[in-house]
């Protein structure tokens, strides 16, 4: 569909929210011509009123004459002297796919590029261009597969798409306008009937009598009729606009091959599907492990440590190139289903320009570790960028330090509760002069149905391995205290505990054994953690 005829259906999908407001109008007003035909006095006016009051939210949401305009997305604005080398490359792509370049470049922290345009009288005139793009995308790609990515981006410009989305956009936001405004009234209503239903309650109340139930269903029924036909019409515009947009990702697909080639093109788009997994990762457990403990890596590296993620998991990041989302695209869905743009490109002739090389997409910017850092001033908030910043190594020991230390506190909670003080050496103390302090400690802790109705012996094997759990857990911060031990940073899987010496482990598990036995022996533990 060209974007001509794109543009007529656009402005057609609009006007028919017009023009079931205006039917709508119309079937309120030969109610109201009905009542003063057929009905007289108080009723008539009643109903008059009712209609008057359903108009209006259909009246405002006709003449809403302005489009709420989305909040900016946060990001680094890059001029051309400032990073000639990027510029250069999307002036060239926007040649080659035939369309005008952006008018601004934003660097932004999302795994993704997105193209807009502040088009104005409905999307005739043009206006301001800007290209966002992602640096943790630049970060998982090579030079190539940006050139393919860019392309598709271009190729929104060229295909009018960007023109057409403030046509779009009103028609969603005056529906959706349209809609709130009958469930805002409803629900004032519903509040209103309530009120009125429990202040009648009240006084039954008083005088001694059974106040009746409360029932507000019928409340609002006339607003939620009409919300709902509203309703029927947004699902019908989102279905027949959103079909369009997934028609405008495979054309913009159609692009990046042209440009990058097909191999680049579907490389890029299997890469973006382990980036998005590997960036989520990544932030959840390096980038923010240390926020808790109040630190944050080094500048330029909140979304920068992302490439030593990268390198270290190539198994894991070719497993997810190849795991592609087969599930089929809903009509709600902006974008086809990976799995479907990936085939489509693969299945084109062969290009001739497979196994292309090329640099990593990051060396196109004139400094990435500036751009990181830059980018970090703008996205994280205040109380994120007062964080004390640390190297990756210190990050991980110290946070983990601190965690390990705060998820200690219930067990010392539980040792002063039984008179055992807080540390390991007070605990095997106690444990020396009264063994069952340990099943006591235990108690304290939640249990299952069947450890809560154990007796005896068997209550002692439910509560044996709680208590070696808590030594555990204090031998750990025992040793972290000391500087005896210390967590290291691993970019390939979790966080692990270096111990003192090696094959400390192997002697550690006896001696939480021998301290939990029947008869306890707590010397072993003593000389191998305690011991100076």
């Amino acid at each position: 569909m060209g974007a001509s005829l794109r543009a007529l259906r656009a402005l057609v999908l609009l006007a028919g929210f017009y023009l079931l407001s205006v039917v709508l109008l119309a079937l309120l007003g030969l109610i109201d011509w009905a009542a003063f035909t057929w009905l007289h006095g108080a009723t008539a006016g009643k109903l008059v009123i009712g209609t008057v009051v359903l108009a209006v939210p259909i009246i405002r949401g006709m003449f809403m004459l302005r489009t709420p305009k989305p909040d900016p997305m946060p990001g680094v604005r890059v001029t051309e002297a400032q990073e000639p080398a990027l510029w250069q490359a999307v002036r060239e792509i926007a040649d080659q796919v035939g369309t005008r370049a952006p008018d601004e470049i934003l660097l932004i922290d999302e795994v993704n590029a997105a193209v807009s345009e502040d088009s104005r009288l409905l999307g005739l005139l043009p206006g301001t261009r800007r290209l966002y793009l992602g640096l943790p995308l630049m970060t998982g790609l090579d030079e190539m597969q940006l050139r393919s990515v860019l392309a598709h981006e271009m190729g929104h410009y060229a295909n009018l798409d960007t023109r057409l989305t403030p046509l779009i956009a009103r028609g969603r936001a005056q529906i959706v306008r349209t809609i709130n405004h009958f469930h805002d009234r409803a629900d004032n209503t519903e509040a209103k009937e309530r009120a009125k239903q429990e202040k009648r309650a009240e006084k039954r109340i008083a005088k001694g009598k059974k106040a009746k139930e409360i029932d507000t269903d019928g409340a609002g029924f006339s607003y939620r009729a009409m919300a709902k036909v509203y309703t029927g019409y947004a699902h019908f515009y989102m279905r027949a606009t959103l079909s369009s947009s997934r028609r405008q990702e495979l054309a913009a697909d159609l692009a990046s091959v042209r440009i990058a080639g097909r191999d680049s093109a579907a490389s890029a788009l299997r890469q973006l599907n382990a980036l998005d997994s590997a960036h989520g990762f990544y932030m959840s457990s390096y980038a923010t492990l240390g926020v808790g403990a109040g630190l944050l890596p080094r500048p330029g590296q909140v979304f920068g440590g992302l490439r030593q993620l990268l390198d270290a998991r190539p198994g894991e990041l070719e497993k997810l190139r190849h795991e592609l989302s087969t599930e089929p695209a809903s009509p709600y869905d902006s974008h086809p289903a990976l799995a479907e743009r990936v085939a489509r490109i693969e299945a084109l002739p062969d290009d001739g320009r497979a196994g292309q090389t090329a640099r990593p997409a990051l060396e196109l910017l004139a400094s990435p570790q500036e751009a990181l850092a830059a980018l970090e001033q703008v996205v994280l908030t205040p109380e994120a960028l007062a964080l004390t910043r640390v190297d990756w190594d210190e990050l991980v020991h110290r946070s983990m330090t601190t965690y390990v230390g705060r998820g200690a506190e219930e067990v010392r909670e539980a040792l002063t509760a039984e008179g055992a003080g807080p540390g390991l050496a007070e605990l095997l103390d106690a444990v020396d002069a009264d063994p069952a302090v340990r099943w006591r400690i235990a108690d304290r802790f939640p249990k299952s149905e069947e450890a809560q109705a154990a007796t005896g012996r068997t209550a002692r094997e439910f509560a044996r391995p709680v208590v070696r759990r808590a030594l555990g857990q204090l031998v750990t911060v025992e040793l972290l205290a000391r500087g005896a031990a210390r967590w290291e940073l691993s970019w390939s899987d979790s966080a692990t505990l270096s111990y003192p010496v090696p094959g400390f482990e192997d002697e550690l598990g006896p001696a939480l054994d021998a301290a939990v036995a029947d008869l306890p022996d707590t010397e072993l533990l003593r000389k191998l953690v305690l011991a100076p």
